[in-house]
């Protein structure tokens, strides 16, 4: 039993650590922006809104980075250079209102 357990733990430790990156996008350029997402396939951006509050939510290249009820649309945040920035974020298929096709944006 000691030896599964043993065997478990190496394989846990060996395995790829998936960590999603964070970043602030009010500090980079919209093309930062959108190069972030499309590299890394999904990230957390977090700024502060107008009214001061924090914001945060996370961002994806397309709609394979969704889950099964979810789909990639397409929406603005703000970044260094441009205040709408378009970048893909995961939207309920619920959403469509009866739409007969999934779009499939891509980033």
């Amino acid at each position: 039993m000691k030896k599964i357990a043993l065997a478990l733990m190496l394989v846990l430790a060996a395995s790829p650590v998936s960590a999603i990156s964070r970043y602030n996008p009010l500090s980079m350029s919209c093309a930062s922006v959108r190069a972030a997402i499309h590299n890394q396939g999904a990230v957390i951006f977090r700024y502060k809104s107008p009214r001061g509050l924090p914001l945060y939510d996370r961002y994806v290249r397309n709609s394979n980075y969704c889950d099964a009820t979810d789909y990639a649309e397409w929406t603005y945040i703000p970044s260094k250079d441009n205040p709408r920035c378009q970048v893909l974020k995961c939207q309920s298929i619920d959403n469509l209102d009866g739409m007969l096709f999934v779009p499939h944006h891509q980033l």
